[in-house]
């Protein structure tokens, strides 16, 4: 079984290099076809990969912006199933946030960046308040309308035997959760990393928004593509080493239950 499951990753891993490799191709035979500055060739990003990376300031760029990333998705991803967990679960508090929910979710992330800097200023706690206050509202639909389809007939049964609210919350509840936890957990990667590099555009010295600023100043078209190449790169390994093993535990999970 362990090796049919290694055999089925490795082809799996196997055939992503081969599309990526076909990508590279394809892009490198088209810059030079089109033989222009404004699109410049794979190997000429390469090769700014490698000068940003030996100056130092790419891995110090990079690592401030995972930094934000990563404390804007853990405060969001709390605060958003806290909440959707009432509102899927209570039907007046549903009715009382709803249309709060909804402003929240049609209010341009670009307002809330620039509001958040204007009223608290340029500091680092604007930027991830801003990054935090976008996210929520889509992680608090996603967990609302997952605790509306928790199976009541499980949690009857755990009344039945008389089990602490806590252990009926953990063992009854919380586990009918974690495929819309995890949805909105990968949907909120993607998105809250691109919020990061705005709200770094707009208002802060630091992070990959910033140096992609002072590459658009230059027009240094290959930097730009080296920086996004490289960020992009590192979100895919988080992919891979944190979410697709947590989607094997869960997937596991339900299948024991």
């Amino acid at each position: 079984m362990s090796k049919t499951l290694s055999n089925t990753l490795f082809s799996q891993l196997l055939i992503r290099f081969a599309l990526v490799g076909i990508l590279g191709l394809l892009w490198q035979l088209s810059a030079w076809l089109i033989a222009s500055p404004e699109f410049p060739s794979l190997l000429k990003v390469a090769d700014s990969i490698l000068f940003h990376i030996n100056e130092g300031e790419m891995i110090t760029n990079i690592a401030v912006t995972l930094k934000r990333v990563l404390l804007s998705f853990i405060i969001a991803m709390v605060l958003g199933v806290v909440i959707g967990i009432f509102m899927g679960t209570n039907r007046w508090v549903n009715k009382l946030a709803d249309s709060l929910l909804i402003i929240a979710l049609n209010v341009p992330a670009l307002v809330t960046i620039i509001l958040c800097y204007i009223w608290f200023g340029l500091v680092e706690a604007a930027a991830i308040t801003a990054v935090v206050i976008n996210k929520i509202p889509t992680v608090v639909v996603m967990i609302r309308e997952g605790a509306r389809v928790v199976d009541q007939d499980l949690l009857a049964v755990a009344k039945v035997y008389r089990l602490s609210p806590l252990k009926v919350f953990f063992k009854v509840f919380l586990p009918q959760l974690y495929p819309f936890i995890m949805a909105s957990a990968r949907s909120g990667l993607s998105l809250i990393w691109k919020i990061v590099l705005v709200v770094e555009l707009l208002g802060r010295s630091d992070g990959v928004g910033f140096a992609l600023n002072t590459l658009f100043q230059f027009f240094d078209i290959p930097g730009i593509l080296a920086y996004t190449l490289v960020f992009v790169a590192v979100i895919l390994m988080i992919e891979a080493i944190i979410f697709r093993p947590l989607d094997r535990v869960v997937a596991r999970g339900r299948a024991i239950d």
